[in-house]
């Protein structure tokens, strides 16, 4: 299992921009999208990921935002709803961002990624994503039953 406290990600409208090459239109990544994602791998490997995990993940993601100062009046104000009032990007947003960044350092291809979950969290501090990735046991056929069945 790989655990990792990442910055709060870059939206995904910075993340793309479209670049004109011959007669077609390809989208390529922003010089900003790029350092983020050398920001991320330099990350991961600091907090111990050495290589990628081989085979079908789980990924789960928690987008903590910025708790602002006036916290405590907004938690007055709106009770328990009091986050629903800070800024926070779409979890969608992050989520792509986050994958590609990951892609080929926490897990070896975003399409091995079998089970994902993400979460807004209430803030409590500085603005971070935390993401676990589990690798997740590929199911073992027995040969004998099938062999029983086709009998």
């Amino acid at each position: 299992m790989i655990r990792l406290t990442l910055p709060y990600p870059i939206s995904s409208n910075r993340y793309w921009h479209p670049v004109k090459i011959g007669a077609h239109i390809s989208i390529v990544p922003t010089k900003e999208a790029k350092a983020f994602i050398k920001t991320v791998a330099c990350l991961a490997h600091q907090q111990g990921v050495r290589r990628p995990i081989a085979g079908r993940v789980a990924v789960s993601l928690q987008l903590y935002p910025h708790r602002p100062q006036d916290w405590a009046k907004r938690q007055r104000q709106h009770g328990a709803a009091w986050d629903d009032t800070v800024q926070c990007m779409d979890l969608t947003n992050a989520e792509k961002v986050l994958l590609d960044a990951l892609n080929g350092v926490a897990y070896e291809d975003d399409k091995r990624i079998f089970r994902y979950s993400a979460e807004r969290m209430e803030p409590d501090g500085e603005a971070r994503v935390v993401i676990t990735i589990t690798p997740l046991a590929m199911p073992v056929v027995q040969a004998d039953l099938l062999e029983a069945a086709a009998a």
